[in-house]
């Protein structure tokens, strides 16, 4: 079975400020305990096993104690596929380091965490997808798009920028309205290039 690729951002795991947030970000729930499962559920409902999922940075919102650290672990435990975890302004080193000292092998013993620091540079059908938490201007290219995170309910005013973090605003450029927390694939990606590229002609 080929393995998916998907894509994600600011999950804010357990951050009580997100929980009823429909300003910064787009949430309404009534405890963070529903937030997380939600995440969990959509995630779970599209990821399987054999896929992987880039997450753009932001995991959660947790004390840096041992504790907290205990209760991500046992979270994202639950989540299906390998996760590449970019760092984002609310991941700290310490996160990181508990969640690689006691990461766990999947069934074809590879590790489940994978942990970069800034970046990363994917290609796929002959385009290069900066990875990123913060937006990068990569200027206009055909083949060139920065998914990123970090703006929540906003859009960089580039056709080239995908915000796709939960909470995005260029989510609205898909057709089919999304779960909350649904990471996104590389098709749905695609889509909302193109759709977001066709917006910009328009205000030309």
């Amino acid at each position: 079975m080929d393995k998916m690729i998907y894509f994600i951002s600011d999950t804010h795991f357990f951050d009580k400020r997100m929980v009823h947030n429909q300003i910064f970000a787009r949430r309404d729930f009534l405890t963070v305990n529903q937030m997380n499962e939600a995440i969990i559920n959509s995630w779970n409902n599209v990821v399987t096993a054999n896929d992987i999922v880039y997450h753009l940075g932001d995991i959660a919102l947790i004390g840096n104690n041992r504790h907290s650290h205990e209760k991500l672990l046992e979270l994202l435990k639950r989540l299906n596929g390998k996760i590449v975890f970019l760092k984002g302004n609310h991941d700290t080193r310490a996160t990181f380091k508990y969640l690689q000292k006691n990461n766990i092998l999947l069934e074809d013993k590879i590790e489940k965490f994978v942990f970069e620091d800034v970046g990363i540079l994917i290609k796929h059908n002959k385009i290069q997808y900066y990875l990123t938490h913060y937006p990068l201007i990569v200027g206009p290219a055909p083949n060139r798009i920065n998914l990123h995170g970090h703006i929540h309910n906003s859009s960089v005013n580039m056709a080239e920028n995908i915000n796709v973090g939960v909470d995005s605003a260029d989510l609205d450029y898909l057709m089919e309205p999304l779960n909350f927390g649904t990471p996104l694939s590389i098709e749905m990606v695609l889509k909302i290039i193109s759709a977001k590229k066709i917006d910009f002609q328009k205000r030309r």
